[in-house]
């Protein structure tokens, strides 16, 4: 928005208005600033949140824009998570963190990729929601509070160490294959009385490294035991129970759906508030993605948008909702689905759509108290 004229008093306009994407790199953050008419380029030090106010105010200075104008801000959701956003909210400057998988690109085969080019998409995808109102041009991130974000640690941390305790078994498995070795329990085996002496006996090398591995092993078995018991005393305070906490145990009261499911799904997806259910399932990447287009017409599966954990663990969910839910009429639903006789194939395509209604109903479990129908 073009500035008529120098007006440095403190009298807000709402002819004023700045806007300023940002490109975060590790080394250097590039700041891309618009009144709407001119553009202006700045760098500062990956990291810097200080420089980024300063060049803020040097900004209105140099637009000729009153010091209380208002700043909008925006930069894509990344690695540097979400510490940025809050300190640009508590400096009063609107912020918006954008999905990067939502950003328009060029279709051409080849196109310039630069920060500064990035920079300055960014800041007219900007301007385009805040001056026009095209809220569809880009998806917005939904920020959670710092303690919510803080809740999720629990669960990924666990995720991981369980990763971790099955990479460390499997190899163990695997150098005793290299000897035609096959056993079964490996935290108790003592790797230098597996073979005969005066046979083939282990080389010393294999038996430290096997050793090795069993001990990175029982260390992270005892660290997922701690994770779980920090679990189990989070949920059981009745009393003293958080509202993601309170959802927790709201689920676990439903057959089929176990203490790390409902903790999954409680504290990664369900912290978030949905207006109708096309949000829970787009959220979640459950929804089709149909390609129409004149006579062509295709079916290009589910969208995968959102939390790859989060869409794992409903499928898995989904497949234990149909054992231990039979009379229920999403399990009933599946098994019409799939006909008389299901293929392999059937069953893996109707338990993803079985996964988006059965999360959609939990949600309305959860949110308005509708129990599924025919759920125990």
């Amino acid at each position: 928005m073009k500035n008529p004229k120098a007006n440095t008093n403190d009298t807000p306009s709402n002819e004023f208005k700045l806007f300023l994407g940002l490109e975060l790199g590790k080394k250097q953050w590039k700041l891309c600033f618009s009144d709407g008419d001119k553009i202006r380029f700045r760098s500062v030090q990956g990291g810097n949140a200080k420089a980024v106010i300063e060049e803020i105010e040097l900004c209105k200075r140099k637009f000729k824009m009153p010091l209380n104008t208002p700043v909008w801000s925006c930069f894509e959701a990344g690695r540097d998570g979400f510490w940025l956003h809050r300190y640009l909210e508590q400096s009063d400057i609107f912020n918006k963190v954008f999905d990067s998988s939502s950003i328009e690109v060029n279709r051409r085969s080849k196109q310039t990729k630069t920060d500064k080019v990035d920079a300055e998409k960014l800041v007219r995808l900007l301007m385009r929601i805040v001056l026009w109102g095209e809220s569809k041009v880009c998806a917005v991130v939904r920020v959670p509070t710092e303690e919510q974000e803080a809740q999720m640690r629990t669960g990924r941390e666990r995720e991981r160490l369980v990763k971790e305790r099955v990479s460390h078994l499997v190899r163990i498995r695997s150098l005793l294959k290299l000897k035609g070795i096959e056993v079964g329990g490996i935290k108790k085996l003592d790797f230098r009385k597996l073979l005969d002496p005066m046979s083939n006996p282990l080389p010393e090398e294999m038996i430290v490294e096997m050793e090795h591995e069993r001990d990175r092993m029982k260390l992270a078995e005892e660290q997922i035991k701690e994770v779980e018991n920090v679990q189990k005393q989070t949920t059981s305070e009745e009393e003293n129970l958080s509202e993601v906490s309170a959802k927790v145990v709201k689920l676990m009261s439903l057959r089929g759906i176990g203490p790390q499911t409902a903790w999954v799904l409680a504290h990664e997806f369900f912290w978030r508030k949905f207006k109708n259910r096309k949000e829970v399932g787009a959220c979640a990447g459950l929804t089709g993605c149909p390609y129409d287009s004149g006579e062509m017409r295709k079916e290009q599966g589910i969208s995968k948008a959102g939390s790859r954990r989060v869409r794992t663990c409903c499928v898995e969910m989904a497949w234990n909702w149909v054992r231990f839910q039979p009379e229920s009429n999403l399990t009933q639903w599946f098994k019409e689905r799939c006909g008389a006789k299901p293929t392999s194939r059937t069953k893996r395509i109707g338990i993803v759509a079985m996964a988006r209604k059965l999360l959609i109903a939990l949600w309305k479990y959860i949110e308005q108290d509708q129990m599924p129908e025919g759920a125990i």
